[in-house]
């Protein structure tokens, strides 16, 4: 599998217009600053998707958006194996906003901390609180074990079970004003 093209905020701002943008954050992550235009498919309901973004890539190419880039490659790899040709803005939302370009920003939608950041600390405060724990109970000393483990693994397998497990929660969700996957792939298919 080839890996996809990656374009810079730059290139992807020249020819924004052309492209369907999709971008595979968690709602609440999107609903804090997305790409004009981008629509929100959650790289966890990305397979539920994959017949919507056929009808939309044989329009028109996609691009894939998330925050640092991360997620969008895996949805690119993902669409590879799908016979979905996509593209993914290199650096994300977060290079995009860097660069001094715009976001749009739902109105009652409120700031979500960014995915990575979600998972760096709930990671950190598991492993602080087993070795804390270890002191009076040695065995809560696994905690921290089980969580190296699944960073070590989260990185091997370029997935994050923890990231998935965030998403989850109310926070991450899409405000109720915003639309629904089911009127995205609609707007996809039309």
């Amino acid at each position: 599998m080839t890996s996809p093209v990656s374009l810079s905020p730059a290139q992807a701002a020249a020819r924004l217009a052309e492209f369907t943008v999709i971008d595979v954050r968690a709602p609440g992550e999107y609903a804090s600053g997305h790409v004009p235009g981008a629509l929100n498919i959650p790289l966890d309901r990305l397979s539920e998707a994959v017949p919507a973004l056929k009808s939309a890539a044989a329009r028109g190419p996609l691009l894939m958006v998330c925050a640092s880039g991360v997620r969008s490659t895996r949805a690119c790899d993902i669409l590879a194996a799908a016979d979905v040709d996509a593209a993914t803005l290199s650096g994300g939302t977060s290079a995009w906003a860097g660069e001094g370009r715009d976001l749009d920003h739902p109105a009652g939608a409120r700031a979500t901390w960014p995915m990575e950041r979600q998972v760096r600390l709930a990671a950190g405060s598991l492993v602080v609180a087993g070795l804390l724990a270890g002191v009076r109970f040695p065995a809560a000393r696994w905690i921290s074990a089980g969580i190296g483990s699944g960073l070590v693994f989260s990185a091997v397998s370029n997935t994050c079970g923890m990231a998935a497990a965030l998403s989850k929660l109310p926070y991450n969700r899409a405000p109720r004003s915003a639309a629904g996957l089911d009127d995205t792939l609609h707007a996809l298919r039309n």
